[in-house]
């Protein structure tokens, strides 16, 4: 069973509590374009399975049917215990090549993009995964541990790392020598030299012992969070694709044939010489490092925010109406291209260009409204609603974000 539906009700709960407390104690780790970013990916890596048709699940079938060990009884408890046990093991894996090599960086680093460090962090995650992370499991159902299992104890895993993802909770003494924790998952999310890499276990904490990836957070090394080759946008394509659109460059920029396939296995961060004489990457300087944060109005801000509750509430209908195939991807759509002019105006790049892109998107929403409404749904009503509501919110907009625009360097 996915359990990961059933928490996100719980996910918001922990992320409105968090913010609250923050804001209490004078230590509030949000920002609301940092954090609607986040939760804009989130929506997205959920809503994506509407859209793609993955190959791990046939794969998963056919190692199940034809080269499978016997497979075990799911009312054992010790099913339950090796596949959680298991489920992580692999997990340490994916998550460890997925920070060593390129190819499965270019999905994971979505998650590390984050400057700041909260619960809505946990939620930003890839809508690439997809991809390859079905191979770090194939293990797991050659031994004969049911399906339902696997999906059950990987939901568990996922849950469970939810938690971790806050600056509020110190060191957990003995516990932290067993099991992940916010202090020892910070340091996976820095971008500090000496936390580098570190930190790769899903619930348990052991693996990263054993196989020398442990690192603990120290009191004279503050982490400074997000990744070392700076996104600075809040775009959700530029945050999926970018790794894999620096490949791509790479490959083709390339001389040796050799050094344009090596580019797609070698590990993080290396280029050709030739290619990184000419195109090298600018990484942070630490020193000097300044987090990304446009300054746009108030306005525009609530406008990001009103954005935020409009996805979500269309990912829910998704979840609950389960539309066809082409009503999954007209949804998609639409999510993609409202996260997409939102983080426009949150980057405040200048408002007629972003008017040029919100044209678009509500010209795109109102031909799916009118269909929806020949079709004779009912939700065609909320599509009206929301469509005056943008116009309405976008009236206001424009002339005070052009000031605030103009007072952005570059």
């Amino acid at each position: 069973m996915d359990l990961i539906v059933f928490a996100v009700p719980f996910f918001i709960l922990l992320i409105v509590v968090e913010l609250a407390y923050g804001v209490s104690t004078g230590r509030n780790t949000y920002r609301l374009n940092d954090a609607v970013s986040s939760l804009f990916m989130g929506v997205l890596s959920q809503a994506r399975r509407f859209v793609t048709l993955g190959i791990g699940g046939y794969i998963y079938y056919l190692v199940t049917e034809y080269f499978a060990l016997s497979l075990m009884d799911s009312s054992h408890w010790w099913t339950w215990m090796l596949a959680f046990v298991l489920y992580d093991f692999c997990y340490y894996w994916l998550h460890r090549l997925g920070h060593e090599r390129t190819i499965l960086w270019a999905s994971h680093v979505a998650h590390h993009q984050s400057e700041e460090y909260n619960l809505s962090t946990a939620l930003r995650q890839t809508s690439t995964g997809f991809l390859f992370s079905w191979l770090f499991y194939v293990p797991m159902f050659a031994l004969g541990i049911p399906a339902e299992v696997v999906v059950t104890v990987g939901s568990l895993n996922l849950i469970y790392q939810f938690w971790v993802h806050t600056e509020h909770i110190p060191k957990l003494g003995k516990y932290e020598w067993f099991f992940i924790t916010p202090s020892n998952h910070r340091v996976h999310h820095a971008q500090n030299d000496i936390y580098m890499d570190r930190n790769y276990g899903g619930v348990f904490i052991l693996w990263d012992r054993l196989f020398g990836t442990f690192q603990e957070e120290l009191k004279e090394q503050p982490v400074i969070f997000g990744i070392r080759g700076p996104l600075r946008s809040f775009n959700p394509v530029q945050a999926i694709t970018h790794v894999y659109v620096d490949m791509a460059k790479d490959s083709w920029r390339a001389q040796r044939w050799q050094d344009k396939l090596k580019v797609w296995v070698a590990r993080t961060g290396w280029q050709p010489a030739d290619v990184a004489e000419k195109y090298p990457r600018n990484k942070n300087d630490l020193s000097t490092f300044e987090k990304y944060d446009p300054t746009v109005p108030g306005r525009v801000s609530w406008y990001g925010f009103f954005q935020l509750v409009a996805v979500v509430l269309l990912l829910g209908w998704m979840e609950s109406a389960q539309p066809d195939y082409w009503g999954g991807v007209a949804a998609w759509a639409s999510l993609l291209a409202t996260t997409m002019t939102t983080a426009f105006w949150l980057e405040a790049k200048g408002a007629d260009a972003v008017m040029f892109w919100e044209k678009l998107r509500l010209v795109f929403l109102g031909l799916l409204v009118l269909v929806t409404a020949l079709n004779g749904a009912a939700i065609a009503w909320v599509g009206v609603f929301y469509v005056g509501l943008n116009v309405i919110f976008l009236r206001s907009l424009a002339t005070p974000f052009n000031r605030a625009a103009a007072s952005v360097p570059g």
